[in-house]
């Protein structure tokens, strides 16, 4: 199975287009080696996807035969992230706070949080 089709399957992205446009970007490695959209992937495969400032690892258990519900997405995934990348996410959570703005933030307020959010 190709891996952006895989990434869709396991619900890590939203579309396929963005699981491939991640693979194109370089998100998408394994062994450290990134992945073109068109790479198979197979059961017991590591791989690790950089999503929102942060590097996710799995563990392919199997491969689903379309999009599963998120449910059962434990049955072919194992997500065996560090621990400090998970508390990684707790601080971006808790730094979002400080941009809190009055009513709409402005363009400049919004082009800064992007910005933030995106390194």
């Amino acid at each position: 199975m190709r891996i952006d089709q895989f990434l869709w399957h396991s619900r890590i992205f939203k579309s396929r287009t963005i699981a491939g446009n991640a693979c194109k970007k370089g998100h998408v490695k394994m062994n450290l080696k990134s992945l073109k959209p068109s790479s198979e992937v197979y059961p017991n495969m590591n791989i690790s996807v950089r999503k929102n400032q942060i590097l996710n690892q799995y563990e392919i258990k199997d491969l689903p035969k379309s999009r599963v519900g998120a449910k059962i997405v434990d049955l072919y995934l194992k997500n065996v992230t560090p621990i400090s990348e998970l508390e990684k996410k707790e601080t971006i959570r808790s730094n979002k706070n400080n941009f809190k703005f009055d009513g709409k933030p402005t363009k400049k307020d919004r082009r800064d949080l992007n910005q933030y959010l995106n390194e």
